[in-house]
């Protein structure tokens, strides 16, 4: 029986709000063994395991994930069986992060041929990784559809994919493209998250270069598409605004620009370099660390109220100038709340090597990197997941009579 009356919401949502701002102790309101069901009614049966998996997860494990662990890294290029992550720990990471835009073609008259060699090599460490029981994600730093350019290009473009532009039919044979590798791993589950940070202004696709209409009719298409048209049934649709473009202080109002409905999300993530530690800015480091654990709980919480997983889905501090960022940092945030907790995932950037890029981009040690050590206390922690800690993600447990 309900006892709460419409006059007491108010009240609670004053209380839930000033819990969450000072002192990070709301508890969550939903049974971690709850069903999760995805947006996807034909969703292959390991791609809902995985996601009901990810859900049981939550309070108890994050997965540790990192972008391109096995193409290369620091010193090295294209070793087989190679990692940094593993290199340190002695485990590849839970979560293999990877990019479309790493083999697909542009789709003008000059550069239109597929280079079948990076097709293949792209499947081939997708299918690696799912093959020793991780999870598998890939974002899409699309070129510019309207220039063939950089991602980077700002030229206005979404306007000329979406149903009615000019580009659209050019949009519908990449999207052709996009489908046929996922079916080459299906029914194996693929974590999708296109058009990220869409709240900032650095990608053709962000905000100021189209409306926020025709950003959510671009999501909804692109869904739509492959789910609809193209029967792609293993993909599991993350939805990744910027923290750096969101107000702690109206934090739900500035999630949720770009949007596109419950029904065309799976996870509430959120990409957060600003509170990773970088030394800029007018914060402190504690403010940083207090507003890196608030905006994970903030983003777990709206996860909570629409029956979805939240997770950090691009994060990291570059070089790890600190010697202890993993537990002190990254860990204690993560740890700061139960609804921090609740976070599923944890993924950083690449590795870049230096000998062909001539910079130190990189965002996990290499054996002897600073932070080495305190990477490994990381991984050692009963929180934290790598690939070798992982239960079997694809498939669920037996009921019980």
């Amino acid at each position: 029986m309900n006892y709460l009356t419409n006059s007491t919401w108010p009240l609670l949502s004053l209380c839930l709000l000033f819990c969450l701002a000072n002192c990070q102790q709301a508890e969550p309101v939903k049974d971690a063994q709850s069903a999760y069901t995805l947006i996807d009614g034909s969703a292959t049966e390991q791609t809902a395991a995985l996601y009901q998996n990810l859900a049981n997860l939550q309070g108890k494990h994050s997965l540790f994930g990192h972008q391109a662990t096995l193409a290369y890294g620091y010193s090295w290029e294209n070793e087989p069986n190679r990692s940094d992550v593993k290199d340190v720990t002695g485990s590849y990471p839970a979560l293999y992060g990877w990019d479309i835009a790493d083999f697909l073609p542009n789709l003008d008259a000059e550069n239109a041929e597929m280079d079948e060699q990076r097709w293949n090599q792209n499947l081939a460490y997708a299918k690696e990784g799912l093959e020793r029981g991780g999870v598998i994600t890939y974002a899409w730093h699309m070129t510019n559809p309207v220039t063939y350019k950089s991602f980077y290009d700002t030229t206005r473009a979404i306007h000329a994919i979406i149903p009615g532009g000019e580009k659209h039919e050019e949009y519908k044979q990449t999207l052709d493209l996009v489908a046929d590798f996922f079916k080459e791993l299906s029914p194996m589950p693929v974590i999708f998250r296109p058009f990220h940070e869409h709240n900032g202004d650095w990608f053709w696709w962000g905000i100021g270069l189209t409306t926020e209409e025709d950003y959510i009719t671009l999501w909804r298409f692109t869904l739509e598409y492959l789910r609809d048209k193209k029967q792609v049934n293993n993909l599991i649709w993350a939805f990744s605004p910027d923290r750096s473009r969101i107000d702690m202080d109206n934090f739900n109002e500035g999630y949720f620009y770009g949007y596109p409905g419950d029904e065309y999300v799976d996870i509430i993530g959120l990409d957060n370099y600003r509170d990773a530690g970088r030394a800029d800015g007018n914060q402190t480091m504690a403010e940083k660390k207090r507003d890196f654990g608030l905006s994970m709980g903030y983003a777990a919480q709206i996860a909570i109220d629409k029956n979805k997983i939240s997770a950090l889905t691009e994060t990291g501090l570059e070089a790890i100038p600190d010697s202890v960022w993993w537990t002190e940092h990254l860990l204690s945030s993560m740890l700061s709340s139960e609804l921090s907790k609740r976070t599923t995932y944890v993924q950083v950037w690449r590795n870049a090597t230096k000998a062909r890029e001539n910079r130190d981009h990189y965002y996990a040690p290499y054996p002897g990197q600073l932070s080495a050590d305190d990477f490994i206390k990381f991984k050692e922690t009963e929180f934290i997941l790598f690939e070798d800690e992982l239960p079997n993600m694809y498939s669920l447990p037996a009921k019980k009579d």
